[in-house]
């Protein structure tokens, strides 16, 4: 279904419920399938909802999604409660047989309700939450969904809120002017429903005002200001949607929880016609919020076909995570400096801050950019994001879209750029409905616009691992890669997260002052100087020094042991990205185009096609 169809589609459907809500018919006397979800208690977290599924032959089967948001198996079936089931009002309750972890069966005919509630109270983007000061939906984290009718119409109503909350979703309002409470919401199908996240709450409400379509903003949470909010959406949205040549949308939505209300868990989560964003300050909002707004074009439209159909019950593995989370995170710093948000010296910081993280990282040697993007169903894993056994997909992605960028710029003498690639493929892509072969069709409109082959490219950086080009790239856009060597410490064993939280020492590396210290694998990590065992060794390592006495506490055979380390040490190159000044004019034109989002006419004449 293209995008123009659906919302025609959506019209329909709001029309069709509007007629039979004014005739007096009952709300679920359609075909389509209808939920309710009671918000009633709060301090219990319990969802309570309710499935009415008409026109059922004999039986009916219903499944709860394994993974959503993250690309993770989570199994949110973990979380209901008491699945009760009836036909037609009749009282009686109805067999249920449960098939698998995930999948209902019920026997019956004509209108089957089913009945549970669901659990919930962890902060999002990526997960669903319901307690005394806010409720956030994520649909396909709280709903059953019908296997053989997804592709029907789905209603929502949201019953019994708590006195003075309301609603903030991008799902369309059932409009009518009877009674009946204002909070029924329509989806094109159970898809469209798990694309549209809810805030339900006293949040604050914002209007951003850009020349398209209307943009708003629902924030729960504290230590943000308004006029600040309003000025740095505006900007981006401004920039990325002149960028993309119109806005794809009717209207969009901003979900932020930011301080308390984020409890510390942040990120940002795309959805067709909305983002729902967790930051724990303010001064988060820029980076994040120009990131999952690409993301309306970069995946949410412009999407890999290895993505589609979605199948919410086994891992879906796709080759193409490095272009659209990585790419995307290279627009969005892009939205950043070309709005005048960042100035040029921070762009340049972000990206040797990337450059510096991938190349510290010994995966990288070995895990390509597609391995990686296919890898992501063990994010999971604390060891697996050790840097011994991965890299990012967006961190290389985001260094491989600057690079590629800056080549199709050097080859068109500046006429044409990774801006039109994206561009190319919204026309060819989302416009027509239609996705794109992975990293393949990524190469082949990058070759059509430069005008020449990118094949040896896509072979040693994309789905290869060679070394990276750096210096010869950057040169060609008027940049330097300057390299220092530090000396960094080193705990000298590997340690990794079981089931439960439990930190285990895997490897104690030979000869290390760890292992002359008496310390084992196997050993159970406590926690280091009186305090809890960081969740990225790495990271935490940054600000102590080699030779830094530790105090490591285990617990060996069910017994507390006490080992006293020295760090030890590495060498590690640091990278920082610096303007030429002795770069040639067509450098510094290429340089100044990345910066700023343009291309030179006078370039077309010389350029190679």
């Amino acid at each position: 279904m293209t995008l123009s169809s659906s919302r025609v589609f959506t019209s329909i459907v709001r029309n069709l419920f509007f007629l039979l809500l004014t005739l007096g018919i009952p709300r679920f006397a359609s075909a389509t399938i209808g939920y309710q979800v009671s918000l009633a208690n709060p301090a219990h977290h319990l969802f309570r909802v309710t499935i009415n599924i008409p026109d059922v032959h004999g039986e009916v089967q219903l499944q709860m999604p394994a993974w959503n948001a993250l690309y993770e198996i989570r199994d949110f079936s973990s979380r209901i409660q008491r699945v009760e089931a009836f036909a037609n009002h009749d009282p009686a309750p109805l067999a249920i047989e449960k098939l698998d972890k995930l999948t209902w069966r019920i026997h019956g005919d004509g209108l089957i309700t089913v009945r549970y509630a669901i659990y919930w109270d962890s902060p999002g983007p990526f997960a669903s939450q319901l307690n005394e000061e806010h409720a956030f939906i994520n649909a396909a984290m709280v709903f059953m969904y019908v296997p053989g009718r997804r592709t029907e119409a789905v209603a929502l109503d949201i019953r019994e809120l708590p006195t003075g909350w309301h609603v903030a979703t991008s799902l369309n309002q059932i409009l009518h002017d009877s009674p009946i409470s204002d909070t029924d919401y329509i989806a094109p199908n159970y898809d469209a429903l798990t694309d549209g996240p809810i805030e339900i709450g006293t949040f604050k409400v914002l209007q951003i005002n850009t020349t398209g379509p209307a943009i708003s903003v629902a924030v729960h949470g504290d230590g943000w200001k308004q006029a600040d909010v309003e000025s740095t959406l505006r900007r981006i949205c401004k920039n990325e949607i002149e960028m993309m040549g119109g806005a794809p949308f009717d209207h969009y939505l901003f979900i932020f929880h930011i301080g308390k209300a984020a409890q510390g868990a942040g990120g940002g989560m795309e959805h067709a016609n909305a983002t729902a964003i967790n930051i724990n300050s303010q001064a988060q909002l820029a980076g994040v919020s120009a990131h999952e707004f690409f993301h309306l074009w970069n995946v949410k439209r412009i999407r890999p076909a290895s993505l589609e159909p979605i199948d919410y019950t086994r891992e879906q593995y796709s080759r193409a995570l490095w272009f659209a989370e990585g790419v995307t995170s290279t627009y969005g710093n892009y939205a950043l400096v070309r709005s005048g948000i960042w100035s040029k010296q921070e762009f340049y910081g972000d990206l040797a801050r990337q450059i510096n993280e991938l190349e510290s990282r010994p995966a990288n040697k070995w895990q390509s950019a597609e391995q990686s993007s296919l890898d992501t169903w063990l994010d999971k894993y604390d060891y697996y994001n050790g840097p011994e056994f991965s890299v990012s997909y967006y961190t290389k992605g985001q260094i491989l879209g600057v690079l590629l960028d800056i080549l199709i710029r050097e080859r068109t003498n500046n006429a044409r750029s990774l801006d039109d690639v994206l561009r190319r493929m919204n026309e060819e892509f989302a416009r027509k409905g239609k996705t794109y072969r992975d990293s393949l069709d990524v190469r082949l409109t990058a070759e059509e616009i430069a005008g020449g082959s990118f094949e040896d490219f896509f072979r040693q950086y994309v789905a290869g691992a060679e070394p990276l080009r750096y210096e010869a790239i950057f040169a060609k856009a008027g940049l330097l890669l300057q390299k220092q060597e530090i000396v960094r410490a080193q705990l000298g064993f590997s340690f990794e997260r079981e089931a439960g939280g439990r930190a285990v020492v895997r490897t104690v590396d030979a000869g290390s002052p760890a292992e002359r210290a008496g310390l084992l694998a196997g050993d159970e990590l406590t926690n280091f100087d009186g305090e809890k065992i960081p969740r990225r060794a790495d990271i935490w390592l940054r600000n102590k020094k080699p030779g830094e006495l530790l105090r490591v506490r285990v617990l060996r055979n069910e017994k507390p042991v006490e080992v006293q380390l020295a760090l030890g040490e590495s060498s590690a190159t640091i990278f920082a990205l610096a303007e030429d000044p002795q770069a040639a004019p067509k450098a510094r034109a290429i340089r100044e185009g990345m910066l700023r989002g343009k291309t030179s006419a006078a370039g077309a004449a010389g350029a190679t096609h």
